[in-house]
C-alpha cells in the first residue's frame, strides 16, 4: 500500500458522504493508465480502471484555459507537464492538491497543498 492511502481513503469517504467527487484531470487519468500498463500490463489496467471508475472521482477534460494555465506553470517551474495539469485544475476549480510528490513544493505558497 502506498504512503498516504489512509488519507486518500478518508477523502473518498467524504466525497461519497457529501456527493462531491474528487477531481482528476484527463491528462492525469492518461498518466495512471500508462504507468499501470507499463508496470503491470493491460489486464491489470482494466481491473484497476473498473475499480477507479466505481469511486467518487470525476475525470475532468482538459480545455484551452487549463492548457494555458498548465503551460504558464511549466514555463516558470521545474515540474512535469502532467503535474502542471494537476495545478491547473486546482486553480480552475479553486481546489486543493493532495500529494506526496515533492515537485509540488514549487507551487507553494500560491496553491494549497496537503502532503501525504
Amino acid at each position: 500500500q502506498e504512503k498516504g492511502y489512509k488519507e486518500v481513503g478518508a477523502l473518498l469517504e467524504r466525497a461519497l458522504e457529501t456527493s462531491q467527487p474528487l477531481l482528476i484531470s484527463s491528462v492525469n487519468w492518461a498518466e495512471i493508465r500508462y504507468v499501470t500498463e507499463r508496470k503491470s500490463g493491460t489486464a491489470a489496467w482494466e481491473k484497476h480502471r473498473l475499480k477507479i471508475l466505481g469511486l467518487p472521482i470525476e475525470i475532468v477534460p482538459v480545455d484551452r484555459e487549463a492548457a494555458e494555465i498548465a503551460g504558464e506553470i511549466k514555463s516558470s517551474r521545474r515540474m512535469s507537464l502532467a503535474d502542471c495539469f494537476v495545478a491547473a485544475l486546482a486553480k480552475q476549480k479553486k481546489g486543493e492538491i493532495y500529494t506526496g510528490d515533492p515537485e509540488f513544493k514549487a507551487l507553494q505558497p500560491e496553491w494549497k497543498i496537503h502532503w501525504l
